[in-house]
């Protein structure tokens, strides 16, 4: 019988890496993992968590902006990026270290270092081993979590003038002018964010419009309400290059216009790291996309090597991740076999205002089920209706005719991400409309309107508040 130095080797150490390990571990495994950064993975390091810090920031000049409509006279407000940088790098550092004791409580040895397949059962840490050469771990099952990294379109001249979302975290200083190019949840997030710290913000995007795969009518509404905060968005357009100037980066478009900005920040998209992962050696298949292949139970070409979250492009969202592992210590060490539901799955978009969803858009609801209900409200919420503000909340249900069950909520604007986590408690127990409306509203609020809303739409119908 072949002997292993570990019963479960995992690769990267972000939030679904940890998990499988954690568990693996307690559960009485031997268990190892590899990270070559830092421990915590895209959420923690360099993704949602200081970008959600990011948006806080950023929020607050809005508030400032309201608060002389409620009475208040707030003078001298300024923002000090050095000092809010500093603090984002202390937290995010803490946050890491808790990871690492976690890890080192469950009893996983963490590996600092690129790990590389070598074949089926065995890993190279690069450049680890005695003498500086590597260091070769056997193992007898692994499990891929690397996550996913920035994709930037290299064929535009002067590209290599641009920054990802990965370096906007620790922008040495805060720029006047920025462009950003993209338009998914992590350009328009980042826009939001620069226009909130008072920056001169231009958002740029080749399709009809933002956040691609997103329903029709939060897609537009949103377009409509970040222009309100100041982001110029051009649609249909993208550069021709990038030109270094004496006085920032010359943005060439391909309608022929020029606009020249401190910063240019590429959000066109992330891709799976699989780059020199050895994957090909092991008998790992990628898909067409480049994801590694796996099955319902995470389970990859290889027979002992399976692979969770961003790596496999099914759902890249943090909570998944960790749901795919849990699936995975299941099936292989629980003697449970577990595959993670993909269906219904709530997501936010931390834009300003930000969004939340779950369930079918109204397009793919009628693709799939034929017949669908429509309930829309577009309104102004209390907060800013009583400040003469003109920004606008959007919320919408998508409903399957037949049954009459909810199946797809949309909601743009303050606290959305909030309330749709409770949403998709609804969606996800498959509740009707009927159910919906039999449930007391509470009021004064926003989310009031997910209950109240009684007027089914028809085509080029529009309800306003």
């Amino acid at each position: 019988m072949t002997t292993y130095d570990y019963d479960l080797f995992v690769i990267g150490a972000g939030s679904g890496g940890v998990r499988a390990a954690r568990l693996t571990a307690l559960g009485g495994k031997k268990v190892a993992i590899a990270e070559e950064h830092r421990v915590g993975g895209t959420c923690v390091i360099r993704g949602c968590v200081p970008k959600k810090f990011m948006v806080m920031a950023s929020e607050v000049s809005h508030a400032l902006h309201i608060a002389e409509g409620y009475g208040w006279t707030i003078d001298k407000a300024k923002f000090d990026w050095p000092k809010f940088l500093e603090s984002k790098d202390v937290e995010i550092a803490r946050l890491s270290g808790i990871y690492v004791a976690n890890l080192g409580k469950a009893g996983v040895d963490l590996v600092h270092g690129r790990a590389v397949l070598k074949d089926a059962h065995t890993v190279a840490i690069l450049g680890k081993g005695d003498g500086g050469g590597d260091r070769i771990i056997t193992a007898e099952r692994i499990l891929v979590a690397p996550g996913g990294r920035p994709w930037k379109p290299d064929t535009i001249p002067g590209i290599e003038h641009a920054i990802t979302s990965e370096e906007a975290f620790h922008l040495p200083e805060l720029p006047k002018r920025i462009l950003i190019a993209g338009g998914g949840y992590i350009a328009v997030e980042f826009a939001g964010i620069f226009a909130g710290l008072g920056v001169e913000t231009t958002l740029i995007y080749r399709g009809p419009n933002i956040l691609r795969g997103f329903d029709d009518d939060v897609r537009s509404h949103l377009a409509g309400e970040i222009e309100k905060r100041g982001i110029k968005v051009i649609l249909g357009c993208q550069h021709s290059a990038i030109e270094k100037t004496a006085t920032g980066l010359l943005n060439k478009l391909e309608n022929g216009h020029e606009i020249e900005t401190d910063v240019v920040m590429f959000a066109t998209g992330r891709v799976p790291h699989v780059k020199d992962l050895g994957l090909e050696t092991a008998g790992v298949e990628l898909t067409d996309g480049g994801a590694i292949r796996v099955d319902e139970f995470s389970k990859t070409t290889a027979d002992n090597i399976w692979a969770v979250g961003d790596v496999t492009d099914r759902i890249n969202l943090t909570p998944v991740a960790i749901r795919e592992a849990v699936a995975f210590h299941q099936t292989v060490y629980g003697d449970n076999p577990q595959s993670f539901d993909h269906e219904g799955v709530a997501s936010a978009v931390f834009s300003q205002p930000p969004v939340g969803v779950v369930g079918l858009t109204e397009h793919d609801a009628r693709q799939a089920l034929g017949e669908v209900d429509v309930y829309l409200s577009r309104f102004r919420p209390m907060k800013y209706a009583f400040t003469g503000s003109d920004e606008r909340v959007l919320m919408k249900l998508v409903v399957e005719a037949k049954s009459q069950k909810v199946v797809g909520v949309h909601i743009v604007g303050p606290e959305a991400p909030e309330m749709i986590q409770l949403a998709a408690i609804a969606v996800k127990a498959g509740l009707t409309k009927a159910q919906w409306d039999a449930t007391c509203a509470v009021h004064p609020t926003m989310a009031e309107e997910l209950v109240t809303m009684k007027d089914k739409q028809t085509p080029g119908s529009m309800a306003v508040g």
